[in-house]
Formats: C-alpha cells, sequence, structure tokens
C-alpha cells in the first residue's frame, strides 16, 4: 500500500467564521509557549497536577474513520459509538472540560480524539517531569511568569496549587518537546510551569497574512512559537509560525531576551525539602537575577 504523504495544516487570507463569530478583534492576544499542557484541580481532597491524556481510537475504529474522512469533508458527521470504538483510558482520567457533549457523553473532536486528564501522582515514572514541578506535601507548584512589578522581568516563584486552581498550564524544561527554550542540561534538567495566557503580546500587527507574517519574521516580540486569542465567550483562536510557512524551533527566542529573578521564600515551610528536588535546588539560588532562562544553571 501507499504510504499517506504529509500535509501541511497553512493559514489563509481571511479571517475564519469561527474568529469572526468569537470577536477575534477585542480578544486578548498572549504568547503561545511550546511544552505540554496541564490542569489543575482537585484530587483525593486537595489541588493536583494532571497531565493530558486524549482518549484516541482503537484500530478498526480510527480505520472506518480515515475512511469516512477521505470520502466526506465534515469529521463531525461520522457516527462514533463511545463504549466500544476508544482505548482504555485509567479509571481516574476526566475529559476536559471544553469539550462538546451529546446525551452526557464527549464527543470526539475532529481528529477523532476524547481530551482530557490523569492525575500526576508523586514519584511517578511516566509523569516524572510534571511530578517534578510540584510538592503535594507543601501544596506548591514551581512556576515561570511576569515579574508582579515589572513586566519586563521574568520570575520563577514557588506558588500555592489552590491558586492555580481549575487553570491550564504549559509544562515547559528540558526534556519537554525537545527543549526549545534551551533550558537546564541532560545532567541537570530544569522544569516548570507557565499559566496559559501569562505572557501578553503588547504590538500586535493587524489581523491580516503578511502583516502578521512580517511581525512573526521580523519583530523581536515575534520570535515565538505562535500567538492564542483569548475570546470574549472563551473561544481560543491560534496561529501557529508553522502556518504561517515560517520555522520553529528559533535559535534565539523572545522568552530568553528578558532577564528573570528567582523569589522562591520556601523560609515559611518548616520541613526540609527533598535533596533533589527542584525546590531545593531553586532555594539555592533564590534572589538571583539570571539575563535570561537559558542561564539558569542548577548545578550548585
Amino acid at each position: 500500500m501507499p504510504q499517506s504523504k504529509p500535509f501541511k495544516v497553512l493559514a489563509t487570507e481571511t479571517l475564519s467564521e469561527k474568529a469572526l463569530d468569537a470577536d477575534v478583534y477585542n480578544a486578548v492576544a498572549t504568547e503561545k509557549v511550546d511544552g505540554t499542557c496541564c490542569y489543575v484541580t482537585n484530587y483525593k481532597g486537595q489541588p493536583y497536577l494532571w497531565a493530558r491524556l486524549d482518549r484516541k481510537p482503537n484500530k478498526q475504529a480510527d480505520k472506518r474513520f480515515k475512511k469516512f474522512l477521505h470520502s466526506k469533508e465534515n469529521a463531525k458527521e461520522f457516527h462514533w459509538n463511545t463504549e466500544e470504538d476508544f482505548k482504555p483510558v485509567p479509571e481516574c482520567w476526566i475529559p476536559a472540560k471544553e469539550i462538546e457533549k451529546q446525551n452526557g457523553k464527549p464527543v470526539p473532536d475532529e481528529n477523532g480524539h476524547i481530551p482530557g486528564w490523569v492525575p500526576v501522582e508523586k514519584n511517578s515514572k511516566q509523569y516524572c517531569w510534571h511530578s517534578s514541578v510540584v510538592s503535594y506535601e507543601f501544596g506548591i507548584a514551581l512556576v515561570l511568569r511576569h515579574h508582579p512589578d515589572d513586566p519586563g522581568v521574568l520570575e520563577i516563584s514557588a506558588v500555592p496549587l489552590s491558586e492555580l486552581l481549575e487553570q491550564t498550564l504549559e509544562l515547559i524544561g528540558t526534556n519537554i518537546n525537545g527543549n526549545p527554550y534551551g533550558l537546564g542540561s541532560k545532567k541537570y534538567p530544569l522544569h516548570f510551569l507557565t499559566p496559559h495566557g501569562a505572557f501578553q503580546v503588547r504590538n500586535l500587527p493587524t489581523l491580516k497574512h503578511n502583516d502578521l507574517l512580517s511581525w512573526f519574521e521580523g519583530c523581536r516580540e515575534g520570535q515565538i512559537e505562535g500567538i492564542v486569542w483569548h475570546c470574549g465567550d472563551g473561544c481560543l483562536i491560534k496561529v501557529h509560525r508553522h502556518h504561517l510557512g515560517l520555522c520553529w524551533p528559533l535559535p534565539d527566542t523572545y522568552m530568553n531576551s528578558k532577564p528573570v529573578i528567582i523569589n522562591m521564600n520556601l523560609d515559611k515551610y518548616d520541613c526540609a525539602f527533598d535533596h533533589q528536588s527542584l525546590f531545593n535546588k531553586f532555594s539555592k539560588i533564590d534572589k538571583q537575577k539570571f539575563d535570561r532562562l537559558k542561564d539558569i544553571t542548577l548545578d550548585i
């Protein structure tokens, strides 16, 4: 059988009906950060970090779905049997909140997947990098965001998980998605969470194909993976550099153009952190300032 050719998704010259209906012109534009998606919600009576796990169709259903897509344009017209067509997931799996439901059951997206989450347990092997950025004992997470007093400076701090409840975040770092931001090293891996929408894009051009292309190619602030517009109705509109035929990752990202300060404030926690934990390592460089994220080293 001939192999199917890989395809590219490219942006068109006109805005989609979805974007116009969501009033994208008045949306808040933010940097699309390149990592893996996470979610914070309660589990076992306390705030927990959850990893993204999509429920995917089994072999037979996937074959039927792909055959259907070759003959039809709209994936929504395909009939799924959610009881029989999908691979099993852990009992603790939950579907993502924003997905469509019919008769109380989640409806697969245009790719035939049901987006969802699984809780990240302490010392999880499968989700070890997720686990490294949280401490359930102290109820905190390692978070990267703008410094509250200076938007031109980034801050890495220990944030109570209770403050992140019902938020989605991006896990970035050494062992995530090829490490596009050049964080840490193989010997001293470095990871942290970034809340979605944390980095607002301030100097965005008009929403025209050529203007966006020029902005991504020629503007310092445009050295990012993409843009996410947060619309008033909760809809998210996304443009990736690849949609405009541009390369990613880049040797010099906008995220690495800002200084970063470590602000852990762990003195209020009585017990000592595990010697190997990121929290312990960051406490040793607390209050230090670095020219860029790439410069942070945990070789202490």
